[in-house]
């Protein structure tokens, strides 16, 4: 049984991850997509659905982008972490790679498509490990938590 404080606790970072799969999807739709933003957006659902992994098993974590090293730490506790180790190689540049000026500004369409595909993927792969309880319900989506 799950407490309730930590019970929602979980959900707000699947939430989180949610929204940011979300914005991925509606910056990347034409007829003005924002690719080098929609793209960022992937890696940080990603991030955060591992995220809400861990605080569900009680996993301490560093304040990291790294979506490898967050694979790490949840496969300590699900062995089929490993299997997205690929999708995290492809994911975690995103953290940056395109938030700064550099010599490639913007990912192509494909490459977004990608990483839409690879977020959400991972992310249904975390929810389906979670108790439903901690789902995002649609109504809670845009709401603010209750505080204490």
């Amino acid at each position: 049984m799950i407490s309730e404080p930590k019970r929602e606790y979980v959900q707000s970072w699947l939430i989180k991850a949610q929204n940011d799969l979300s914005a991925a999807k509606k910056l990347a739709a034409e007829p003005d997509p924002i690719l080098d933003s929609a793209i960022y957006h992937c890696q940080q659902s990603s991030e955060k659905a591992i995220k809400a992994f861990l605080v569900f098993h009680d996993t301490r974590f560093d304040k990291t982008h790294n979506i490898n090293a967050l694979l790490l730490l949840a496969k300590r506790h699900e062995t089929s972490f490993t299997d997205w180790f690929d999708t995290a190689e492809l994911l975690t540049p995103y953290a940056t790679k395109f938030r700064y000026p550099e010599i490639i500004l913007y990912p192509s369409k494909q490459e977004v498509k990608t990483a839409i595909d690879a977020a959400e993927n991972l992310y249904n792969f975390v929810l389906s490990l979670l108790p439903p309880s901690t789902h995002p319900q649609k109504s809670k989506r845009r709401s603010q938590p209750k505080r204490k």
